[in-house]
């Protein structure tokens, strides 16, 4: 039994390394897409009842940071996506950067043994460490789709979607 669990935790598609890197290649996308909006369709623009973007990183920045505080410490946060993060353009950026540095602080206390360890997110969300990060990931990417969409509508071409670096 001891073989087939090292076995478990050696075999993988890629390593938590690899999947850090992975998060940090969306994020870098993402920042590019907060900077190419102009300062007030930033904040103002809104296309089909959707919440214009600021509102949108708003919501990402509830999740990444206290969600993977959450699951180094064990200790259930409130999911709040309404703080105050300033009231520029120039102050989403800072914060974003900010966040991008604590999200490797906080991944490197992660062991790969607790990527498979069931947990109750925000008290609310259950799924396992590894299902919870890829939400963080994969709403992201919804995210900054809609930002696409009001780029474009904007007449502004967004960044490549493939460039990550």
């Amino acid at each position: 039994m001891e073989n087939t669990i090292n076995e478990q935790t050696t075999r993988q598609v890629m390593t938590p390394e690899q999947f850090l890197e992975q998060y940090q290649g969306h994020r870098r996308l993402t920042r590019r897409v907060i900077e190419a909006f102009p300062e007030k369709e930033f904040f103002n623009y809104s296309i089909g009842g959707m919440r214009p973007f600021a509102e949108m990183t708003k919501e990402l920045f509830a999740i990444a940071v206290p969600g993977l505080t959450e699951i180094v410490s064990g200790k259930t946060v409130e999911f709040d996506e309404h703080r105050d993060y300033g009231s520029t353009k120039a102050d989403f950026l800072k914060k974003w950067d900010q966040d991008t540095e604590e999200i490797n602080k906080l991944w490197s206390q992660i062991s790969i043994e607790r990527f498979q360890e069931e947990i109750k997110l925000f008290g609310q969300y259950e799924g396992t460490v590894l299902s919870s990060i890829q939400y963080f990931v994969d709403n992201e990417i919804h995210h900054r789709a809609q930002g696409y969409v009001y780029l474009r509508a904007l007449d502004i071409e967004p960044p490549f979607f493939y460039d990550r670096s």
